[in-house]
């Protein structure tokens, strides 16, 4: 026996428009989607059991939610509420077994959504939301080192007192190396950027040896003073100092260093007698990062070293040299805008703060 087609189901006013976009959205819920299409299939006049046979799903079902259309308008297509009692998981108590470490049995770190679901059970998505609601991250780890300098206050007080107030008819310098700096190169040719497909190039690497890049980075300007030496040791460090001493020949001079061995060598501490122009202002331990030149150290290694390929030491150290001559024709000043007091109260001990050193 033929099926008869169905009459046309009436759409009320706008709605066309609205399960039109419902079933075009890549957002919507599928079943929304699907109850969208039928409904609209059943206004053009589709057949119920043609309609079942376009969307996938049985005639019953097609029945029904016409029905609901019929009754409640697009409403009606929402679900509806289930029924017994609403499950009643407590966050605060995911949270809680999140805070403590995994058992030893399981050979894991920190918990997944999933492990910690399976131990609590329940399903990993309400422990993903407990963990969004309380802001809680697992799976994310950060550094954080105080320093341990006894004279913290007054390193820092000095060195900060220099960017901010620099003392006049004198140039503060911010001095350290970056030492093995690798000459990298590509087991084959890199490919170039196109449109629609970024830079490429081999994950595998062939090493040609190590450089170092001393700096002496002036606050007031940014302008850069360097040297690229083999060797990493208080011998270079005392001839670039000298490097720097002649390209500021009649300046005083405070140099802004961290408190690595070879800057405090006996040959180091004697050269810097004979020459008392240039005054020295040590950062704290563990706080190097309040050394400008770092930042520049960070500049340099994002944009000429990292993405590099050298086929030799040589080819290193000229790229090196290439940048800071661009970099010095066109430096601006960094602006320091913290001052002691701000920094030592983010340094409490009662908090963590992260640290490049």
């Amino acid at each position: 026996m033929a099926n008869r087609a169905a009459a046309a189901l009436g759409l009320r006013d706008g709605d066309r428009e609205r399960l039109v976009s419902l079933t075009r959205s890549s957002s919507v819920r599928a079943g929304l989607a699907q109850r969208a299409r039928i409904v609209l299939l059943a206004a053009d006049g589709v057949s119920n059991t043609a309609i079942a046979d376009k969307v996938g799903v049985t005639r019953q079902t097609v029945v029904g939610w016409r029905g609901r259309y019929e009754e409640g308008g697009l409403r009606g297509l929402e679900d509806e509420p289930r029924s017994g009692r609403p499950r009643l998981v407590d966050h605060r108590a995911i949270v809680a077994a999140t805070l403590r470490p995994p058992p030893k049995r399981l050979g894991v770190s920190h918990w997944s959504s999933r492990l910690l679901a399976a131990k609590l059970g329940v399903g990993n998505a309400t422990v993903a939301r407990a963990w969004r609601d309380y802001g809680v991250q697992p799976w994310r780890a950060e550094t954080f080192k105080f320093s341990t300098d006894p004279e913290l206050v007054a390193k820092v007080t000095d060195v900060v007192g220099l960017y901010l107030a620099p003392p006049e008819n004198a140039i503060v310098l911010c001095v350290d190396e970056k030492s093995q700096i690798q000459a990298l190169d590509r087991t084959q040719k890199m490919l170039p950027m196109q449109p629609g497909f970024p830079e490429r190039r081999t994950h595998d690497y062939v090493r040609h040896g190590t450089t170092t890049l001393f700096a002496a980075l002036e606050v007031a300007t940014e302008k850069v003073t360097a040297a690229v030496r083999p060797r990493h040791r208080h011998q270079e460090f005392l001839g670039f100092l000298r490097q720097v001493a002649k390209a500021y020949p009649d300046e005083e001079l405070h140099l802004v260093m961290d408190n690595y061995a070879a800057h405090k060598r006996p040959e180091i501490r004697g050269w810097l007698a004979a020459n008392p122009r240039i005054q020295v202002h040590f950062t704290p331990t563990s706080g190097s990062w309040l050394n400008l030149v770092e930042v520049w150290f960070g500049i340099i290694e994002k944009q000429a070293i990292r993405r590099g390929t050298f086929g030799s030491v040589k080819d290193l150290n000229a790229k090196i040299r290439a940048f800071i001559d661009g970099w010095n024709n066109r430096c601006h000043p960094f602006v320091w805008t913290k001052t002691a007091d701000q920094i030592l109260k983010k340094a409490n001990r009662q908090q963590t703060s992260e640290t490049l050193h």
